[in-house]
């Protein structure tokens, strides 16, 4: 006998998105229009020299198309061991306050999230399309949701430079591929300064790029924080990106 009853309600999938989608497609073209017109293009013979422009354009397409993969291996899974590691470098104890600087689909604020207990993590974001695709509060909200952490989580529509919460008002802030969407010098300058104002002192800031980072570090500095750099994690991520530590001293703030 058929079984008629209704099917179970689908379990929510986790999504989070692919970085930078739109740098993405314009390499995937670049590279596709470039190995084609290589492909066909002779070689040309110049006072007796050979100058064979087509392999040059196929092999300089087929390194664009290449970008396109190591960005999209990273957006699938290099991104999960970065966070990872990042989580990692917090010793939990499980009533920590967070912030997700350009939490986007929450991947890092979801993750902080799991950690705790009676703690809360924040997430904030100004959702650039160009930044992630499907990049949106929904979307954040569906993941922490399918995670089992949406009572956890808050998410809130603000820019990193000027942010509403009150000095000192958490023990870990993190962020991944956000500051360098800050396009001028003195705006990165005070996300700097924002971090260190909302940072309790002795909680640590872990901040993770492939741009600016020696400027971020410098920035961190000035305000007081106690910084190190790493070197690029060159196996899992693309474009190799660098991790920022710096912790707030106690006393004096």
């Amino acid at each position: 006998m058929r079984n008629t009853a209704a099917p179970d309600a689908a379990t929510p999938s986790v999504d989070y998105g692919i970085d930078a989608p739109c740098v993405i497609r314009n390499f995937l073209i670049a590279g596709v229009a470039m190995a084609s017109i290589g492909w066909f293009l002779p070689a040309l013979h110049v006072i007796g020299f050979t100058v064979n422009l087509g392999s040059a354009l196929f092999w300089w397409g087929l390194c664009n198309i290449a970008v396109c993969i190591f960005m999209i291996v990273y957006a699938k899974r290099g991104k999960l061991r970065h966070r990872d590691r990042m989580l990692g470098m917090i010793s939990w104890t499980g009533d920590e306050c967070v912030l997700d600087i350009g939490t986007g689909r929450g991947l890092l604020m979801i993750g902080a999230a799991k950690k705790l207990t009676t703690g809360k993590a924040y997430g904030i974001d100004i959702w650039n399309a160009e930044d992630l695709s499907d990049n949106s509060v929904q979307n954040a909200l569906k993941n922490a949701e399918a995670e089992g952490v949406k009572d956890k989580v808050e998410i809130r529509n603000e820019d990193a430079r000027k942010m509403s919460f009150a000095d000192g008002a958490f023990d870990v802030v993190f962020s991944n591929l956000c500051l360098h969407n800050i396009y001028d010098p003195e705006g990165r300058a005070q996300a700097c300064r924002e971090i260190a104002r909302v940072l309790k002192p002795g909680a640590t800031a872990l901040i993770s790029d492939f741009r600016h980072t020696k400027d971020y570090a410098r920035m961190l500095e000035q305000t007081g924080l106690r910084v190190s750099l790493s070197l690029p994690y060159l196996l899992d991520t693309f474009p190799p990106l660098r991790i920022i530590k710096a912790v707030k001293p106690k006393g004096n703030f």
